[in-house]
């Protein structure tokens, strides 16, 4: 289990460097949507590792950031969600409170996948703003990520 959850994390690091690089190439031309959604991506990933880790999360839900900072956080979560997978019982039962203060308790093998889930599901949002806004959007199916 450990290492096809190295797997799908090696697939989410590569699809958001990739996208990263894309939105940095486009600079001032990547659709305000796609940069709220993406920095959603970050913040919920930055926050899912918290809870995992017992701290206190580093962002608000849906707080924007800058393009130029989005390497540096993905590069972070990142780690951190390689540090828990080596480290962590995987299916310790983990307690936490919601953004909106609703108590619920999962696996944290279910909330990594969760977490990378989470990430292709917005990704692809992404890629229909992109098209809607007349820019090309990546192509992030993990099949092709394995081809």
């Amino acid at each position: 289990m450990k290492a096809f959850l190295k797997e799908l994390f090696a697939y989410n690091r590569d699809c958001n460097t990739r996208l990263i690089a894309k939105s940095l190439e486009l600079e001032d031309r990547v659709p305000a949507r796609s940069q709220k959604l993406f920095s959603h991506v970050l913040n919920a990933h930055g926050i899912w590792n918290a809870r995992i880790l017992n701290q206190k999360p580093p962002f608000g839900v849906w707080q924007i950031f800058p393009v130029a900072e989005w390497q540096t956080i993905d590069i972070s979560n990142f780690e951190n969600s390689l540090s828990v997978i080596d480290d962590d019982d995987l299916h310790r039962e983990l307690s936490y409170v919601n953004s909106r203060g609703d108590a619920f308790v999962n696996s944290v093998r279910d909330i990594l996948f969760h977490i990378v889930n989470h990430s292709t599901y917005h990704r692809a949002q992404i890629a229909a703003d992109f098209r809607e806004n007349g820019l090309e959007p990546l192509v992030t199916d993990y099949i092709f990520y394995k081809r």
